[in-house]
């Protein structure tokens, strides 16, 4: 079926044909038969305990998988204003964590500010971070900030060897991801006892499920240590979401079906119980509210009668919501289970 999912002039359209890509799946049953069947349909947050903010879809890589379709040529970014009502809704409740993400988030002319207010309602910020982006000219003393204001860095890194991480995130990208490793190593980040917290990321390169995190993680520090002299603190396995690129990759490579089924097939009602969209509210570039990341690529917003901006948030309505599923919610509950902190059981 040919499909145009990198859709720039119409953002919506794409999204919508991706979801009707989605629902028409042979996959069989639908994600919502299964949540049923496990007793835990409708899905409802416990509540919030990770806000994260999405704060545009400007990057300065182009990643196979990404399932934001970020890059360079992208204009969509977090105003101040929405910052403003981000921070503004955050201090109405005692949140304790707050996820910003992009895109490159540090690329949002906002961003350092975004950290700041947040750090002085003492909160805890984590920051998705491509490695790459520290080095460029315009980010000199980055590092250097993050690790003033003890910002949480989780870092994608597909592999431990140059070639596989190149042929998902860009030539050249995985030189320079040992050069930022290095960089925030000097700072004392992914060392005992300095408190700065540095966490990878690794995604299949593949239309196939993670491994073992706890065995990714072990192999990821020995080589990482041994040929780089690199440290690290925690490596998250995710799996890869079949949205936009990755999604587009399925498609072209004749994978969709057998991608879905083996989701499908390895649905786990346990991971089901613990996805993130339990305890995460979405906060996208225009401020619009989702139950999750992914949600908020396929413009499915909040539901069921909770406030869809975050100009309009409030706590009560928010803290025990019906959550929107579909289909691609397979990803997050297929084996061990995949959240932006890792896997579920």
């Amino acid at each position: 079926m040919p499909l145009t999912l990198l859709g720039r002039n119409n953002p919506l359209a794409s999204a919508t044909e991706q979801l009707h890509l989605l629902d028409r799946s042979t996959v069989s049953p639908p994600f919502d038969f299964r949540l049923n069947q496990a007793g835990i349909f409708p899905l409802r947050a416990t509540g919030i305990t990770v806000f994260q903010i999405n704060v545009g879809k400007l990057c300065n890589q182009t990643c196979r998988h990404c399932h934001v379709d970020a890059g360079p040529d992208r204009r969509e970014t977090m105003s101040l204003e929405t910052a403003e009502q981000c921070v503004r809704a955050l201090a109405k409740t005692n949140i304790p964590t707050v996820d910003i993400t992009g895109g490159a988030p540090e690329l949002n002319p906002h961003f350092r500010w975004l950290v700041e207010q947040v750090r002085d309602l003492g909160r805890h910020v984590i920051d998705r971070c491509n490695l790459s982006v520290l080095l460029l000219p315009s980010q000199a003393d980055l590092a250097e900030f993050m690790a003033d204001h003890r910002v949480e860095i989780i870092a994608s890194l597909p592999s431990y060897r140059a070639g596989q991480t190149d042929a998902q995130r860009g030539d050249g990208v995985f030189e320079k991801s040992m050069e930022a490793l290095r960089l925030l190593n000097r700072l004392g980040y992914g060392r005992p006892d300095s408190g700065l917290t540095l966490n990878l990321v690794y995604n299949p390169v593949g239309a196939f499920l993670p491994p073992k995190q706890h065995a990714v993680e072990a192999q990821f520090k020995k080589e990482l240590r041994t040929r780089y002299g690199i440290e690290f603190n925690r490596l998250y396995t995710i799996t890869n979401m079949p949205i936009s690129r990755f999604l587009e990759f399925l498609i072209e490579s004749g994978n969709y079906e057998q991608y879905m089924t083996r989701l499908a097939n390895a649905f786990n009602p346990a991971a089901a119980a613990g996805v993130m969209c339990r305890y995460t509210l979405s906060v996208g570039w225009d401020g619009r509210l989702y139950d999750c990341d992914f949600n908020q690529m396929l413009n499915l917003p909040l539901d069921h009668g909770a406030p869809s901006h975050v100009r309009d948030f409030d706590p009560e309505k928010l803290h025990d919501r019906q959550i929107v599923t579909r289909n691609h919610c397979y990803g997050c509950t297929a084996g061990s289970g995949s959240s932006c902190g890792g896997s579920v059981t």
